[in-house]
């Protein structure tokens, strides 16, 4: 378990919940046949290391595990993304505070770093929770393409070549795609009077 290979469960997401439901140790093995591969190459684009990558499958199971219940997740691939995606930016914070590791994370919040607060203080908490509302609206307007491109790149963090090859797309197509979508969010952000 959790050497980011898959082998496949042939259990719907509806029962593979129900079996966390249960407390049935078999959902976490059907998770792990299901999504390891794909929450691995979610994690390695976070955190750049396939060993940190694949010990934070077992933190994502675990998470997973102790959430549902209560939770009854619609999309479980989404769900345990979202597990995985605070998992291993913690375990990315962590490790940069020991030595400067580059990865696609870095690399993709660069790009949009003139949108995002510098922390700090209750009006700044204050204004990331605007920002995230913002943000959350723009993303369910844009054309699933775009949706995809965006969610790809800045939630998951994924290689601009991985987007390009997913979509069938050149590379040059996916950047010019993104300066779009950054160019529509900075007007958006202006239209809601939100300042950089």
């Amino acid at each position: 378990m959790g050497n980011g290979k898959t082998s496949a469960s042939n259990l719907s997401d509806e029962e593979i919940v129900k079996l966390y439901h249960l407390r049935d140790e078999q959902a976490i093995k059907e998770t792990d046949a299901k999504y390891s591969g794909y929450l691995f190459t979610v994690a390695r684009n976070i955190i750049g290391d396939s060993e940190d990558a694949a010990e934070c499958l077992n933190d994502t199971y675990l998470g997973a595990w102790n959430s549902i219940p209560p939770s009854k997740p619609k999309s479980l691939r989404a769900y345990l993304a979202v597990i995985m995606r605070r998992v291993a930016i913690n375990r990315y914070h962590t490790k940069t505070k020991k030595s400067a590791v580059p990865s696609e994370l870095t690399v993709s919040l660069t790009e949009i770093s003139d949108y995002l607060g510098d922390g700090g203080g209750v009006d700044c908490e204050m204004d990331s929770r605007r920002l995230g509302e913002i943000i959350s609206e723009f993303v369910k307007e844009l054309s699933p393409r775009r949706k995809f491109i965006f969610i790809g790149r800045y939630y998951l963090a994924e290689p601009i070549d991985t987007i390009a090859r997913e979509l069938s797309l050149s590379r040059s197509s996916i950047n010019k795609e993104l300066a779009g979508i950054r160019d529509d969010l900075r007007h958006r952000l202006e239209s809601e009077d939100y300042t950089l």
